[in-house]
């Protein structure tokens, strides 16, 4: 789950443990995405398996494509390329290696 968000996207992962059951140190990660705009949290719960059919989180970026590739290189994989959503930019989804998939958003 780390290693996209680390090795591909270049976000620090601080790994803790949550106080609230959901596991030892390594089951949660505070994700800072970007020091001014978004921070957030990946949460390993048994509760909860990763793959698809879950809620899909996109994050802005500054080219969808070059992100992508950034996670194919973590060990991730591409699972639809860039491609132009009209006014609203564009958009790629990969797939971490825990099965998650994650939307891309850029404008250009």
């Amino acid at each position: 789950m780390a290693a996209v968000f680390e090795g591909g996207f270049g976000h620090e992962v601080d790994f803790f443990d949550d106080g609230v059951g959901h596991g030892e140190a390594a089951d949660a990660a505070d994700v800072a995405m970007h020091h001014d705009e978004a921070a957030g949290a990946l949460v390993r719960d048994p509760m909860n398996a990763p793959g698809k059919g879950g809620t899909m989180v996109y994050f802005n970026c500054d080219d969808a494509a070059n992100e992508a590739e950034r996670a194919v290189e973590a060990g991730g994989r591409v699972i639809q390329p860039k491609m132009a959503i009209g006014e609203y930019g564009h958009i790629a989804l990969v797939q971490d290696s825990e099965g998650n998939i994650i939307g891309l958003h850029s404008m250009q």
